[in-house]
């Protein structure tokens, strides 16, 4: 009897589900665009019912692609990491619209507890900056100023998107895994921590309304049976990014993967050693698995396939995201022409959320191609800021793997290669993210007895090397520099 892994990858713009065989192939998978609330400039929301429906109507169509829940060996969640839910315990509805990880609503909190001398003890604990992209400071200020929730007193439950779709497919279950409860600014992420009084105190949230921190993999829970027409067990869970990096086999310490997709989120493996920046970069947690917690040092960039979606949508520079590619190569440089893709302000190395996205270097000979050219350089330049962050904190990288629906494009990927002048290395399935989630539900569920072993489902790979000159190479970066001291005046 075949037995498959379901993953449900709950993303910023789409909700889907892929199953998977034990060995990584992916067997067949459905998908659902996920509806983008944005009610006032540097605010951005999901419907969370819209959320749990897309989940549960694309994973349905995958048990019985499958032909039945009894083919289901494990279930495995991957999400938006910091987006935010609120729902009543009783009934596993949403009280609230889900804040999302880009809603910048908080700045101004943020900035007074920066200015107040907090950033030094969160950055300790957790970990983290004071930055409005991290889940901690939307819940206090939800709780301040939605009176709903206050309303519900003890059956108000709140937790990330993984943590809301496992209570409503167990009917009930309230855990995090720790991945995910490390973006949350809430955590002490040392091998001992968990939920700490001062970063609870600093944001105003009480302990009482948030999940128990679980493992990533292991026998965390069971859907409801009529669900999908049998308990099938959830095995996997971790956030998108820390899933990605198990899905590239950085299982190493020093191994760096970056994810293209809606954010740039490049992680290298740290083992089980806490790394510290001093340069703006985040300590995370990569996984924990019984018990024992793996660390990454992270760097956010907060636009990149979002980028391409906005030329398309509301500019409408590009009739599909996968023109771009071919405008690209359609002229022989960006003539000029920078674009710093600060839309939600600008992540790291920066972390500043007032930031704004500029084109520059405009003039007649410009044309949409240099424009979409200047777009797509802007990646290669903003992981360049990176490396050169990491570089600086003792860990630059070696080599770079690659994924994310914007790394299909092969004008990108080399170009990611030229201007960080190292090799990059993208498998032929892109979608590392799922996968990861699919090794972790794997273990989980005892198919392999740790990652290493279930490393073997990552598959085969297409390497990228260096063919740029210095010069060419140094000229596009003064640029950029200049581009981005505009941005942020």
């Amino acid at each position: 009897m075949s037995q498959y892994i379901l993953v449900i990858d709950e993303g910023t713009t789409s909700t889907r589900a892929i199953l998977f065989s034990p060995m990584g192939e992916m067997i067949a998978s459905a998908q659902k665009p996920l509806t983008q609330h944005y009610p006032a400039p540097g605010l951005v929301e999901h419907d969370a019912e819209e959320i749990w429906q897309h989940s549960l109507s694309c994973a349905t169509q995958m048990v019985n692609k499958a032909g039945g829940a009894q083919h289901i060996i494990a279930i495995a969640i991957t999400n938006q990491r910091e987006t935010i839910i609120f729902w009543d315990r009783r009934t596993g509805k949403p009280v609230a619209p889900a804040i999302v990880w880009q809603d910048r609503r908080t700045a101004d909190i943020c900035a007074t507890l920066k200015d107040a001398g907090h950033e030094k003890m969160v950055q300790e604990k957790s970990g983290l900056l004071l930055d409005p992209y991290f889940s901690g400071s939307k819940i206090g200020w939800a709780l301040e100023n939605w009176p709903q929730l206050k309303q519900l007193g003890e059956n108000l439950a709140v937790g990330t998107v993984e943590s809301y779709l496992t209570y409503r497919l167990t009917g009930g279950l309230h855990i995090t895994d720790a991945s995910n409860a490390s973006r949350t600014a809430l955590m002490s992420i040392g091998q001992n921590g968990g939920w700490d009084d001062d970063l609870l105190n600093i944001f105003n949230v009480p302990q009482h309304i948030l999940p128990e921190i679980s493992d990533c993999a292991g026998q965390l829970g069971h859907s409801l049976p009529d669900i999908f027409g049998g308990a099938i067990p959830i095995c996997g869970m971790a956030g998108d990014q820390q899933a990605a990096t198990i899905g590239q086999g950085c299982l190493a310490k020093g191994q760096t993967k970056a994810t293209f997709g809606t954010g740039a989120f490049i992680l290298t493996q740290s083992g089980t050693e806490r790394p510290y920046s001093d340069n703006k970069l985040l300590s995370t947690i990569a996984w924990q698995l019984n018990g024992e917690r793996h660390y990454a040092l992270e760097g956010s960039v907060f636009v990149a396939g979002s980028l391409m979606q906005w030329m398309r949508d509301d500019m409408q520079i590009i009739a599909h995201a996968g023109d771009s590619e071919a405008l690209a190569k359609s002229v022989p440089d960006n003539g000029g022409v920078f674009l710093v893709p600060a839309l939600s302000g600008l992540g790291a190395p920066y972390w500043n959320p007032h930031a704004r996205g500029i084109i520059s270097g405009l003039s007649f000979a410009a044309t949409k191609a240099h424009i979409v050219r200047a777009g797509l350089e802007a990646m290669a330049h903003q992981a360049h800021d990176l490396k050169t962050a990491y570089a600086a904190d003792g860990c630059d990288w070696g080599e770079l793997r690659i994924d994310g629906g914007m790394v299909s494009n092969d004008w990108m990927a080399q170009d990611l290669a030229d201007i960080l002048n190292i090799g990059v290395e993208r498998p032929y399935f892109i979608e590392t993210t799922a996968l990861g989630a699919a090794m972790l539900a794997a273990v989980g569920a005892n198919l392999y007895q740790n990652l290493n072993e279930a490393a073997i489902m990552r598959g085969k790979i297409h390497q990228f090397t260096p063919n740029m000159t210095e010069q060419s190479r140094q000229n596009r970066l003064d640029g950029w520099t200049k581009a981005v001291a505009l941005a942020m005046k």
